[in-house]
């Protein structure tokens, strides 16, 4: 390597890790550090996370990524940063120290909250303004629920002693040292507040929710000069010019910059975007409505359908059965059968997502014979990830009027080769995987390296995505159908398994 490459440095912070990746100018990987760190489950449908231990791990992988691969501060480019979306961060604007653990996406405990909302008649509202459902997922709700239970949380935030942000924002914080409280569209179109056809925060939302304008982040472009990186955090000044929400940066790094592509990330959860183009597509199928990104002056939007559990449910056969005792057995596994001989895994562990949006559903394991054994399990598994991913994209289709012609994917499940065969004869499309996978943090290097000239334009960006492999569709129409039919039954019996508060 020349001292005088330059990369882009990906600041990649998800659900269960926080990750550093340098590309180079081929859009090509160059470095990766990874961490873990702690998953805190207070009480059923609770999920939180330590925000000063996300920051930890994202700035020790940061150091190390160029430490252990003897690259210079002067080699950075540009920082972009994508990020887990929802997760909610309140803290102390002087002191930097976040006043309670952060309230994660999965997060369900403001659902009796969002029931009051709706019979309170404000659901539309809600819809017209955010694109969103009324639904615990979004920041919104998680806080004003910090701010409702936060011993005098309320009036720190009103005297302007307190920050809001999603974790993006919490790291610009703590990068910049602190000089900069900034999000952007792509994640304010996530918190319930933001109106994404005017590009403001909402005043008669906030006004619902109890919220203090005065704790909200500024909303800057997707890609631009947005802060730069305080010298004590890597060495030297570096501009951090890219900010976008996983899934909208996954979509960007997948190349899906023309109306009508789509993809589906298989991570943690399951996000399937789909681009609308210069237009905000109103969803009668109950899909969100988003922003995708925001750059020189256009802002793209995208129809969304959220599945809470997709990665997470191989974790918790992991984890929580013992069934496995790493995600990578469970494709051999499941291939040792020849069929799920009839069991559903419905996943509905913090209530389903789209299109069914039931904070109140249970997960169910469903079917079971005799015969039934580890290996039917680990396949239903499997395939529920995909029947999840199928309802989405159907209700998705009609909502567009169009009918996919590929869809591409990425993610850590995306190098389940049986998992993706079973998603393409569900679709009865070609599903097709991309050699670079970890397109969450190329989208933020791309949005990142526009700002700064280190490509020129999306053409150039298209021009470099590359398919690994596709899997074509290869069962019948009435076999597809079968299959459907199953899961909706099962699912059906999962919804509205608690009772509302």
């Amino acid at each position: 390597m020349k001292q005088t490459e330059q990369f882009i440095l990906a600041l990649d912070q998800g659900t269960t890790s926080s990750r550093a990746i340098l590309f180079g100018r081929d859009g090509g990987i160059f470095a990766v550090a990874q961490q873990e760190f702690a998953q805190h489950f207070p009480q059923p449908g609770w999920v939180e996370h330590d925000a000063s231990e996300i920051w930890q791990t994202q700035l020790a992988v940061a150091r190390a990524v160029l430490r252990e691969n003897g690259v210079g501060a002067s080699q950075i480019a540009a920082v972009g940063i994508t990020n887990q979306r929802e997760t909610t961060v309140l803290w102390d604007r002087v002191s930097g120290e976040p006043v309670h653990r952060a309230i994660v996406w999965q997060d369900r405990r403001t659902a009796g909250l969002c029931d009051a909302l709706a019979r309170a008649g404000h659901v539309e509202l809600f819809r017209q303004r955010t694109g969103l459902v009324l639904d615990a997922y979004f920041s919104g709700t998680k806080l004003k629920w910090l701010l409702d239970h936060v011993p005098g949380a309320r009036g720190r935030a009103e005297r302007g002693d307190l920050a809001f942000g999603t974790i993006d924002s919490w790291l610009a914080w703590q990068l910049s040292g602190g000089r900069a409280h900034v999000t952007d569209g792509s994640n304010a179109s996530r918190t319930l507040l933001f109106d994404i056809r005017r590009h403001c925060w909402d005043e008669q939302l906030l006004a619902l929710l109890d919220i203090p304008p005065a704790l909200l982040p500024r909303v800057v472009d997707s890609s631009g000069l947005i802060t730069t990186l305080d010298s004590d955090v890597l060495g030297g000044p570096i501009p951090l010019t890219g900010i976008a929400g996983d899934q909208q940066a996954a979509t960007y790094g997948q190349a899906c910059l023309d109306q009508g592509m789509a993809k589906n990330t298989y991570g943690t959860g399951c996000f399937l975007l789909m681009n609308t183009g210069q237009q905000a597509m109103d969803s009668s199928h109950r899909m969100l409505t988003t922003i995708g990104w925001q750059r020189q002056g256009q802002t793209t939007y995208l129809l969304e359908g959220s599945i809470f559990m997709g990665g997470a449910t191989v974790q918790w056969l992991r984890d929580g059965l013992g069934l496995i005792s790493s995600s990578d057995e469970i494709e051999a596994l499941a291939a040792s059968v020849a069929d799920s001989g009839g069991v559903y895994l419905v996943p509905a562990h913090t209530g389903l997502g789209a299109p069914y949006w039931d904070p109140y559903a249970r997960g169910a394991l469903l079917g079971m014979s005799r015969g039934s054994n580890r290996a039917h399990i680990a396949r239903a598994a499997l395939e529920a990830i995909a029947f999840q991913s199928a309802e989405v994209l159907s209700a998705m289709e009609k909502d567009a009027g169009a009918h996919l012609c590929e869809l591409r994917v990425d993610g850590g499940a995306a190098r389940n080769d049986l998992m993706l065969q079973f998603q393409a004869d569900l679709l009865g499309v070609p599903v097709v995987r991309p050699q670079i996978t970890e397109t969450t943090a190329l989208g933020a290097a791309y949005l990142a390296g526009l700002a700064v000239g280190f490509w020129h334009d999306e053409a150039e960006l298209t021009s470099m995505w590359r398919a690994e492999r596709r899997f074509e569709p290869t069962i019948a129409a009435d076999q597809r159908a079968a299959l459907l039919t199953g899961w909706r039954r099962a699912v059906d019996r999962c919804r509205h398994w608690l009772e509302p508060d």
